[in-house]
């Protein structure tokens, strides 16, 4: 909990219809499960103490009366174990009505009865005929009294559909509760729970199987935890209801923010666990301008306490966030993203009647993919290739392995190639400037990168072209670009791809080719290591290896992900690190390069606030002008301080 993970589960107990004794055993017994596994809020199925299918049974006193002993041993068993909440589902008259209801019990308490708003009456469906609807009470909030005696003051508990409960101990983590069909209809009671704070939905159901039911039940749950920003637990129904008429399979799903955590195997009883970001959900919504403030009118809000211990997580962290890891999906997200890029590059080309593209190639990854990006806006304007002026520039670092796929690339692909050494140009600004070119340091560096921008700039307006971008988000981040050098462009494809992505384009690119010799030359690009080579090679080798000195992309990717993108603590992107990274990196490693990467993030702000154009791809982009504003001499003290707090 201390990092905004709040442990859940949706479990299904096998039952006995209209056995409550047994159900409520049953449901102690997944209670206790639970709370040995450090779940902090279980959620149990729709009418589950009683079985939903008790049909006309609902309205015998002896079964209500069962139902309610049933809660109450629950609620008895629920002291011992205090750091778990349990949301349970029963029949309960109130009011000379009966009502089908969710219990949230916690530590021998109960602290509020959640009545069901929208009762389906169609199909398989006959809830009418026994319950009443939570808006026909005739108070918004009301008190009802379960006891199995003389009533105390404990046994006096909230009822009304309109309740939010708050975690004292972390207040980001607030719930509401809904029944079933509540999902179904068209204003769902989760709504107004939300907009009240409620940063999980509990839903309690009794959810028939049918063919292809289950599909559509997965992409409604996703999609209303995506629409109301939330997490989303759904307790399905499974074996021992009655099979009479329809069969439930126990389904059991939770959701964070439009994505599914995990899923119970269907016709399957047991625990299904995860972990549910609350912080992460209560940040979004900050951000978001057009998620509401809290609207608490005609809302009843519960509070209860869970000792602040960590959370241990088992749900999936990629190691990539930027990758999907389904190889259909990573396909279809590599072919999205190159038809923006191609798409914004053809645009911009059209608007400044540019007659061609230029790329400088060093036979490195960014401007293969750069390259890959430029062919593609041609072909969409209906151009020729050889509009794509391609210019290597070969110096004191350039292997005869990059330079010649360069070459190689530039040749399949059909694009009009020029190669212009500039070790000359370069060595007479070294004179110019008085610089000893045995003395390889930054000068050396960047006066090579600068000297590259400017042929590239006077090479598009001999040619009345534009000058196309290679750097890539990481880059941006980390400030890896020389200032007026290899940063700047008259548009960049790249600026909003990270370089683990990078890779996975190119890659893409070369199996879908059709030409041996190209797919080739691409792979032989993807296996040579990442590098600026601005210094002498050693043997022919590139000595100067980007990734040992600034550090691996993937976990400055990774890095990227969890501290822009939603906006982590560098304690809790530090923590995810070594979760999705154990075994890879050690703990030493991942806390020194992500020093690395807030220093240098701060640092190099300046660079990012005079970015040229290019088009966003993901849900990451460091754009002046679009989702990164930041000064560029913010301090970054109060992010490195929460690190060194960790090497002890």
């Amino acid at each position: 909990m201390k990092d905004g993970f709040i442990k859940v589960a949706a479990g299904t107990p096998e039952i006995r219809v209209a056995d409550c004794a047994y159900n409520a055993q049953a449901s102690i017994a997944l209670l206790r499960q639970a709370a040995e596994q450090g779940v902090h809020l279980l959620a149990l199925p729709e009418l589950g103490l009683t079985g939903y299918t008790c049909g006309d049974l609902f309205f015998q006193p002896a079964l209500l009366e069962g139902a309610k002993k049933a809660l109450l041993a629950l609620r008895e068993a629920s002291r011992a174990y205090p750091a778990t909440v349990t949301v349970a589902g029963l029949p309960l008259s109130a009011g000379g009505k009966l009502y089908n209801c969710a219990a949230v019990v916690h530590n021998g308490l109960i602290l509020g009865v959640v009545p069901k708003t929208h009762l389906p009456n169609y199909g398989e469906f006959y809830e009418q005929r026994w319950f009443a609807s939570a808006s026909s009470w005739g108070r918004l909030h009301d008190y009802i009294t379960i006891s199995d005696g003389l009533p105390q003051e404990e046994d006096c508990v909230p009822f009304s559909a309109q309740q939010v409960f708050t975690c004292e101990t972390m207040p980001a983590f607030r719930f509401g509760v809904e029944i079933c069909e509540d999902l179904w209809s068209a204003e769902p009671p989760s709504v107004r729970l939300a907009k009240a704070g409620a940063t999980v939905i509990v839903n309690l159901s009794a959810s028939d199987e049918t063919v292809g039911k289950a599909d559509y039940r997965r992409s409604l749950v996703a999609g209303h935890a995506a629409r109301l920003v939330c997490g989303y637990l759904y307790a399905d129904a499974g074996e021992g209801e009655s099979t009479t008429d329809v069969v439930f399979s126990g389904h059991n799903l939770i959701a964070e923010n439009g994505v599914i955590l995990t899923e119970s195997r269907r016709f399957s009883t047991g625990l299904t666990v995860s972990e549910i970001d609350v912080q992460k959900l209560a940040w979004e919504r900050r951000r978001m301008t057009t998620f509401p403030a809290h609207q608490d009118e005609g809302i009843l809000h519960t509070s209860f306490s869970l000792p602040a211990t960590e959370t241990r997580l088992t749900r999936s962290i990629p190691d990539k966030p930027f990758i999907p890891s389904d190889p259909a999906a990573r396909e279809r997200c590599c072919e999205e993203i190159l038809q923006i890029q191609s798409h914004g590059l053809k645009k911009r080309l059209a608007h400044s009647h540019a007659q061609t593209a230029v790329v400088g190639i060093s036979g490195g990854l960014d401007s293969a993919l750069a390259l890959l990006v430029a062919v593609r806006a041609l072909d969409l304007l209906g151009r020729p290739h050889t509009d794509v002026v391609a210019v290597t520039m070969p110096c004191f670092g350039t292997t005869a392995r990059t330079k010649g796929n360069a070459e190689q690339l530039c040749e399949r692909l059909g694009v009009t190639l020029h190669q212009i050494d500039i070790k000359a140009s370069v060595d007479l600004h070294f004179a110019d400037i008085g610089h000893d070119p045995a003395r390889q340091d930054v000068t050396f560096e960047n006066a090579q990168a600068r000297e590259r921008t400017q042929i590239l700039m006077d090479m598009a307006n001999r040619t009345n072209g534009m000058v196309i971008g290679t750097g890539d988000l990481s880059e941006l981040a980390l400030g890896w670009a020389t200032y007026n050098g290899d940063h700047m462009s008259m548009y960049g494809v790249n600026g909003a791809v990270p370089k683990t992505l990078v890779r996975h384009l190119v890659a893409y690119e070369a199996e879908r080719c059709g030409d041996e010799t190209l797919r080739g030359v691409l792979l032989d690009i993807l296996a040579t290591p990442v590098s600026p080579e601005l210094l002498p090679p050693k043997e022919g080798e590139i000595q100067q290896k980007t990734e040992d000195l600034v550090g691996p992309y993937e976990l400055h990717d990774f890095f990227l992900y969890y501290a822009i993108r939603w906006g982590f603590s560098p304690a809790k992107v530090f923590r995810l690190s070594e979760h999705a990274f154990s075994g890879t990196y050690s703990r030493e490693t991942i806390l020194h390069w992500l020093k690395n990467f807030y220093r240098r993030f701060f640092a190099q702000q300046f660079k990012r606030s005079c970015l040229p154009d290019g088009p966003k791809v993901g849900s990451v982009s460091l754009s002046p002008r679009g989702d990164w504003r930041m000064p560029s001499d913010a301090v970054p003290a109060l992010w490195l301080e929460e690190l060194e707090h960790l090497d002890t």
